[in-house]
């Protein structure tokens, strides 16, 4: 066991610093479903940065260090308070907002969201499937999103007002109408919050002939 030890110690240490790196520092993201379209798809690997708000001890949810605060708008990776899952969504609510949502308009704070140039799309659904849609740009509390709704889905195109409690945060999918996000799970506590997600990595047609999309490697995360 000695000498094994000694022959491979090297490899050892790269991947035990490689697990800290990666549990503690910085990550990468599979997109499995649409519920972020049109900003990720399926697919798409994302780069997290998982020292964006908190320094954590490895493998656990205990912040040793605050660094920095989330944002209205930041794309973030957590785990779900309802079981443990991990899921990416966009933030719209920090501590102390007011937030409702009616007929799918999104209400910060007493403000309506204004939603833009509108676009007609079809949104695959599965294996051959395609579904009508509708992509907007959504400006609400200064920051700026595409996102997309599918009126013939059944969505919780309603609700609220709530207050986002302390140290919470109020999460939607940019997919509004195919989004398990905070109007299922409920409030994300910022001891859940994983990291910022930031630029995508790579990105392939998962859904099609795993062909890369190379003009998606590299994009920033808006």
């Amino acid at each position: 066991m000695r000498r094994w030890l000694s022959k491979y110690r090297y490899a050892i240490i790269f991947w035990l610093c490689f697990g800290i790196f990666r549990t503690s520092l910085a990550d990468w993201n599979p997109i499995p479903s649409g519920s972020m379209r049109p900003t990720l798809v399926e697919g798409d690997v994302v780069l997290v940065n998982r020292v964006a708000y908190d320094l954590k001890l490895p493998l656990t949810d205990i912040s040793v260090a605050e660094l920095g605060n989330p944002q209205r708008g930041d794309v973030v990776t957590f785990s779900s308070p309802k079981d443990g899952e991990r899921l990416i969504k966009r933030i719209v609510g920090i501590p102390g907002d007011t937030l409702q949502m009616k007929d799918e308009v999104l209400w910060v704070n007493g403000v309506p969201a204004t939603y833009q140039d509108e676009q007609a799309i079809s949104e695959p659904m599965g294996p051959g499937q395609t579904i009508p849609g509708i992509k907007l740009t959504e400006l609400a509390s200064s920051s700026r999103r595409t996102v997309q709704f599918m009126p013939a889905v059944r969505a919780a195109r309603d609700f609220g007002p709530v207050v986002v409690p302390a140290d919470s945060y109020f999460m939607l999918g940019d997919n509004r109408d195919n989004s398990a996000d905070s109007r299922y799970i409920g409030f994300v506590p910022r001891r859940l919050l994983i990291g910022h997600a930031h630029h995508i990595l790579a990105s392939a047609k998962i859904l099609d002939n795993w062909m890369p999309r190379f003009s998606r490697f590299g994009s920033p995360i808006l």
